[in-house]
């Protein structure tokens, strides 16, 4: 079902050379299985045709429209870089020195990143650091917190030389534009680009959403079945607004679009600085012809990123794109440079992402009088195959899985908090004789596979998480290992807080068996440290009671010895026997 009517009156050519595409897309609809989508059309600086073809509501059958507002995740993006670019054309900001000259508050893994990293670099994805998502997806972490916690993150790779999605540096260019400008990401967006393109439905978060009479409802299909089911809105979207929180709808993001596509005019006014959008669309990095080299499909050729867009060669033509895609909803807003042209494309469900593209191609060959790709039949293959494979890989899952294995520890033993300086905090609870999973809005019981090994349910939406204990020297469960985005993450068991008191008791002189004599020195927010004659400090990190251990040697115990209130010793313990320091 088609429903909406062109929002503009179509040019005569247009309407012709569409002819056949309702039919088109209520077969796509139904090849996959997909709740509802909505198409703009740009031509010139006019919005030529906007329609919704099935459901914004596919529960409720409510009709898709061009009014019908949904998330369009990253392409938010290019906001976020088009609002950097109005800083460097103020002068507060530059898109090729170091962003630190401008902001040196940022911190980068090391030094070659703080000297070196650029704006263009954040904002082209080419630091070198890789995406890491689970750090902000479904997390309480503030964008002030996630700014913060970039001098975490190692580089995969050398600068500039790969290109590697990152939301986070998008997020923290979203916090830079407020410590430059005094106004949030929010505000600054709001004022120089909502306001003045006439985007007053358009908003950030669900819940401003849901206000309105026109909204989608995000929908997934089973892995293992065609059946539909509703999921959860995506909500935690404040940390990492600056990379994809923007809700909008055809009408709407058309005016972003018509401005984009003329030099930043809108009704005859400018808009957004011309220059910054040039920059934006200078290549920046190179990216592989990827659907080329692997599956012979070579009409889009020398894909390059810019910053928060792409542009490639599609059948000869000069494309510019970006998609979106955040769960239930994904989005793509493109345009032909030189021929004028551009299309906005909304898609409801997981499983018909793919679809943006898909259509935005047809859009583009049936304008300019080419041959159809079969891009539908394509893509549809592709997925069918992956589902199956899917299905039959999960039906094998536990196949390494050693019988008859027992925890090295009693249960209680696991339970606790483990930390990761990048990822947070991830909870063991226990819950009767279940341990429980706790990370991020993410809460499942844990069942035990083997050994030290216990796994989440695997869940319909988000898939299994795998936990493996270790052991420290001493026999305690000292770390939690997960695989998140592209690694293995390390979480350690959280030291217990010692109140400062104590730690005040605890510092003071000792003396070794030799008569040397060493300080334990306290620091407010620092804790203890051991001090010998002429050697840096070595920190203490608590472990358990009053026992410490130093960053550098996991097998080798501090204990201080309080008897009747009194500190009367330091003991030290390692596998070659145990010393004692007494206090001075």
């Amino acid at each position: 079902m088609a429903f909406g009517v062109a929002a503009r009156a179509q040019a005569p050519d247009v309407s012709k050379k569409l002819e056949g595409f309702d039919a088109y897309m209520e077969q796509t609809l139904k090849d996959w299985n997909t709740p509802g989508v909505g198409v703009g059309i740009v031509v010139n600086d006019k919005l030529v045709f906007a329609k919704g073809y099935g459901y914004r509501d596919y529960e409720k059958k409510l009709p898709f429209t061009p009014k019908t507002l949904e998330p369009i995740a990253s392409n938010s993006k290019l906001f976020t870089a088009v609002v950097a670019g109005m800083l460097v054309e103020e002068g507060k900001l530059t898109w090729d020195k170091p962003v630190r000259e401008s902001v040196p508050t940022i911190q980068f893994y090391n030094d070659q990143l703080n000297n070196n990293v650029t704006l263009r670099d954040m904002l082209s994805h080419r630091t070198g650091v890789t995406r890491h998502d689970l750090i902000w997806f479904k997390s309480p972490f503030t964008r002030k917190e996630l700014f913060e916690k970039l001098k975490y993150l190692e580089p995969q790779e050398p600068m500039r030389e790969t290109f590697l999605y990152n939301n986070l540096m998008f997020s923290a260019v979203g916090q830079i534009i407020e410590l430059k400008s005094g106004k949030t990401w929010e505000q600054f967006v709001r004022e120089r680009i909502f306001g003045p393109l006439e985007m007053n439905t358009t908003t950030y978060t669900i819940a401003d959403m849901l206000k309105q009479p026109d909204y989608g409802v995000p929908f997934r299909e089973k892995r293992d079945s065609f059946e539909l089911y509703k999921i959860p809105y995506y909500e935690d979207t404040e940390g990492v607004a600056p990379a994809g929180a923007i809700i909008s709808n055809i009408d709407e993001l058309s005016h972003w679009l018509i401005a984009l596509m003329n030099d930043g005019k809108y009704n005859g006014k400018q808009v957004l600085p011309a220059s910054v959008l040039k920059a934006t669309i200078q290549p920046a990095i190179g990216l592989p012809n990827t659907l080329g080299e692997a599956l012979g499909y070579w009409e889009l050729l020398n894909p390059a990123y810019g910053m928060g867009r792409q542009t490639a060669s599609y059948r000869g033509k000069l494309l510019t794109y970006h998609g979106g895609d955040l769960p239930g909803f994904h989005s793509q807003v493109s345009f032909l440079p030189n021929d004028k042209i551009g299309v906005i494309v909304f898609v409801i469900s997981d499983h018909s992402a793919p679809l943006y593209n898909v259509i935005s191609y047809n859009v583009y060959e049936r304008l300019l009088g080419m041959d159809q790709t079969p891009w539908n039949q394509r893509r549809l293959q592709q997925r069918l195959a992956g589902k199956k494979a899917g299905t039959e890989a999960r039906a094998k899952a536990g196949a390494d899985r050693v019988p008859n294995t027992k925890p090295s520890h009693a249960l209680a033993g696991y339970a606790a908090e483990y930390e990761n300086p990048a990822y947070g905090i991830l909870k063991i609870g226990l819950q009767g004789d279940q341990l429980q999973f706790g990370f991020h809005d993410f809460h499942f019981p844990m069942s035990h596979f083997h050994y030290d090994r216990f796994d989440t349910p695997d869940d319909e939406q988000y898939g299994k998480f795998s936990v493996s204990f270790r052991t420290n020297p001493q026999g305690d469960v000292n770390d939690a290992v997960i695989s998140l985005d592209e690694a293995e993450v390390v979480f350690t068991r959280k030291a217990p807080t010692l109140d400062a008191k104590l730690l005040e008791k605890l510092a003071g002189t000792y003396m070794t068996p030799t008569k040397v004599k060493f300080e334990v020195q306290y620091q407010p927010g620092a804790g203890l440290s051991l001090v010998f004659p002429g050697a840096p400090p070595q920190k203490l990190i608590p472990i358990k009671g009053l026992q410490f251990r130093t960053p550098q040697f996991a097998d080798s115990i501090y204990e201080f010895v309080v008897e009747n209130g009194q500190v009367k010793a330091l003991k030290e313990r390692d596998p070659s026997g145990e010393f004692t320091y007494t206090r001075q």
